[in-house]
């Protein structure tokens, strides 16, 4: 949950990423972009920021912003109705990423999740992007990432995206950030 000052202040840090990544966002998208908290309050270390350019029933580009060492949590795209879960790749514009997906474990993974939540994180095949990386990962395949200490830019391109059908391995995690008038 967070306040709608605090919404738009992280608008705000988002632009800014987006902006040293030399990326051109309108006004209009600025207001746009979203602050995902994943339900845990807890921003800065588990969140988004996310700008969507365009979603259709066929596919989808993002631009996902990071704070630095902030993890968007371990989660899958799965089958829905018959169809196939979002495939994504991900291209790193600024900073740098680490992503973790099924496959064999790296020996000295770069990464931690976010203390207390350990046990929600289970796979641990890395993938390091800096800038001009890229990487896909196919439907229905849990991973997750986390930025470097500056933070990161990264460009999302996938087929429709349904964000609310995501599986989460942290029961604990709702997609939809609540947005209140102020803190109690």
């Amino acid at each position: 949950m967070i306040t709608k000052a605090e919404l738009k202040t992280r608008q705000d840090q988002a632009y800014a990423y987006f902006t040293r990544a030399g990326l051109v966002i309108t006004p209009a998208e600025r207001e746009k972009i979203e602050v995902a908290d994943f339900g845990l309050s807890d921003f800065e270390k588990t969140g988004l920021g996310v700008l969507v350019y365009v979603n259709t029933q066929r596919c989808c580009a993002k631009e996902l912003a990071m704070w630095p060492r902030q993890t968007c949590p371990e989660h899958r795209h799965p089958t829905v109705g018959g169809v196939p879960g979002k495939e994504e790749t991900f291209r790193c514009r600024w900073g740098k990423v680490t992503l973790y997906v099924e496959g064999p474990r790296s020996p000295q993974p770069g990464c931690r999740p976010p203390a207390g939540k350990e046990a929600t994180y289970t796979v641990w095949h890395q993938v390091e992007l800096n800038p001009g990386d890229q990487y896909t990962i196919m439907p229905d395949t849990l991973h997750w990432f986390q930025s470097g200490d500056q933070g990161a830019v990264v460009s999302e391109f996938s087929t429709r995206s349904t964000d609310e059908n995501d599986i989460f391995t942290d029961r604990e995690i709702g997609r939809a950030t609540k947005i209140v008038e102020e803190a109690k």
